[in-house]
């Protein structure tokens, strides 16, 4: 017979890894890989023009696509999604052939495409985008009005794509360099885009407000907010200097944001301490009014959290530490650092992302109310894990993995903090990271290679157990008649090894683990109890 006990929180998974059947289309493969007619050329400027009709819900405008030849080739590979249309494909004053398929693109090139020269295509389109439904999730261009009755309009796209309302290179491994995106509104409304507003030309029905972005930027983290947008903001004296930090909110929302919204400045306090610089002080930081919930568009993180503390009003962690927090400022502007500063270069390792955001909402906690007050929260979170599907996808498809991204790679990566057990060497390599991979699209292999280096200690185990299967690792034991502590990982991979922490009568000591039985005398026979900050369980056979 057996006795069972799990670390707090902790669902535990599928006793085997079973791995789910998905069948991919060769629009998953278009859309989800650097194919041939993407990899010869390398991303260097857009400047995206889009005038905006409200009352039709229709966008028009053109995309100009400065690129760097790398190889020869006359085929180019754009992406737009239905129901919009390209109209025209111009280089060099000549107008081009293209074939579509689906989302794709294949612009048939008369230019010799010559190795080093850079180039540049015209590429004009227009029609109805895709209506977002459920935003953020399913994503699209979102059409409502405030309660001013005037409109309140956003994109959101990054599961759906880029594509979805303009012409791209919609593929996270090749980032524009920089990028200007001029947006025509009519008369009396706003767009807020990323990075600087450059100028604004007044018309007699509509006006164009031009931004600028000096810094590398993913697609899906460029957007439109249009609006009756009102504007304050602050300086923040930080590490590169004083970063503008600017608002732009609903004129119904002034008064409250001014009170709610000092939680970006102690956000900015804590990731810079914690992240290093924030990425993108040329471009400024903006938290700009969505009709949705909210999102992480580089410099211009969308906000629609109702100016309530926690996530719509509830502690995703139970401890009610999450109630001390916007969640929306805190989480999306973390991405900031992990996202558009650090991006993965396939959606299947959308973890990167998604698990250390994850874990900045435990380091805003632990910066400003203690250490416990972090650790607490993110052992809360657990309550939230599937442990359905590993936290990886596949490679190539555009499929990303387990929503346990969020928050089983939050526990991860506070697991390896207790590991490494040395908490300024834990902040030196999560600033290390955002120094390592500045501006700078990686993969999950970098990742994992970069973070074992520092540690000096080989974590495959650890990352194979915890991003590429289900189960959760049980420490199993028991005593030989001697007073001989027996003990091994089960639940887990063949090779998984990996030190914990545990109790033994009020003793504390750490046990090297791996699948095979280890012995260790002690002076008394008692419970092992397991360090809460691990995520694992604790079995004792009898």
């Amino acid at each position: 017979m057996k006795s069972f006990i799990i670390g707090l929180g902790l669902t535990l998974g599928l006793s085997t890894h079973v791995h789910s059947q998905n069948t991919f289309t060769r629009a998953d493969t278009l859309r989800g890989s650097i194919t041939p007619e993407r990899v010869w050329w390398d991303l260097g400027y857009y400047h995206l023009k889009v005038e905006v009709f409200p009352e039709s819900k229709s966008i028009k405008g053109s995309n100009l696509v400065r690129y760097r030849v790398k190889s020869s080739n006359q085929i180019l590979q754009i992406d737009l999604q239905e129901p919009l249309i390209i109209t025209s494909v111009v280089q060099d004053g000549e107008k081009l052939n293209f074939k579509r398929e689906g989302a794709a693109h294949f612009i048939t090139l008369k230019k010799e495409q010559v190795p080093g020269q850079v180039e540049e295509l015209l590429i004009s389109y227009e029609g109805k985008p895709v209506e977002a439904v459920r935003p953020p999730w399913d994503g699209g261009i979102t059409w409502v009005k405030d309660s001013n009755g005037k409109h309140f309009i956003a994109s959101s796209n990054q599961g759906i794509g880029s594509s979805v309302w303009w012409p791209t290179k919609d593929h996270p491994a090749d980032e524009v360099d920089s990028l200007m995106i001029s947006v025509t509104v009519p008369k009396g409304l706003m767009d807020v885009s990323n990075g600087r507003l450059v100028n604004i030309e007044m018309g007699p029905t509509s006006d164009t407000f031009h931004w600028s972005v000096a810094n590398p930027i993913n697609d899906y983290g460029v957007n439109i907010n249009i609006g009756d947008y009102v504007h304050f903001g602050e300086k923040f004296e930080g590490e590169k200097g004083t970063l503008d930090m600017d608002y732009f909110v609903l004129r119904e929302n002034l008064e409250k944001a001014k009170v709610h919204f000092e939680d970006a400045r102690k956000m900015m306090e804590a990731f810079e301490h914690w992240f290093g610089p924030y990425p993108f002080y040329e471009d400024g930081f903006k938290l700009v009014d969505a009709p949705y919930l909210g999102m992480e568009h580089q410099s211009s993180v969308t906000y629609g959290n109702g100016y309530q503390k926690g996530y719509r009003g509830r502690d995703l962690s139970g401890t009610g530490w999450g109630m001390k927090f916007d969640f929306i400022i805190i989480h999306e502007s973390g991405h900031e650092w992990f996202a558009n500063n650090i991006t993965y270069s396939d959606v299947a390792d959308m973890w990167i992302h998604e698990s250390f955001t994850n874990y900045s909402e435990s380091l805003f906690l632990d910066y400003h109310f203690g250490k416990e007050a972090g650790q607490e929260y993110v052992r809360g979170t657990r309550m939230n894990i599937s442990n359905d599907i590993p936290i990886i996808g596949k490679y190539g498809v555009n499929k990303r993995g387990s929503g346990d991204m969020y928050y089983k790679g939050g526990n991860l990566l506070n697991m390896l903090r207790e590991i490494l057990n040395d908490d300024e060497k834990w902040r030196g390599i999560l600033r290390g990271l955002n120094q390592e991979f500045y501006h700078q699209t990686v993969s999950t292999q970098q990742v994992e290679s970069y973070i074992a280096q520092a540690f000096g200690m080989d974590l495959k185990p650890i990352f194979d157990q915890y991003l590429r299967d289900v189960r959760i690792p049980i420490l199993e034991y028991y005593y030989s008649d001697d007073q001989t502590l027996n003990y091994r990982w089960i639940n887990c991979l063949p090779h998984f090894e990996m030190p914990v922490d545990v109790s033994l009568g009020g003793e504390k000591l750490r046990l090297s683990v791996n699948t095979r039985w280890s012995q260790l005398q002690v002076k008394e026979i008692a419970d092992v109890e397991l360090d809460l900050d691990y995520y694992v369980g604790v079995e004792k056979m009898r």
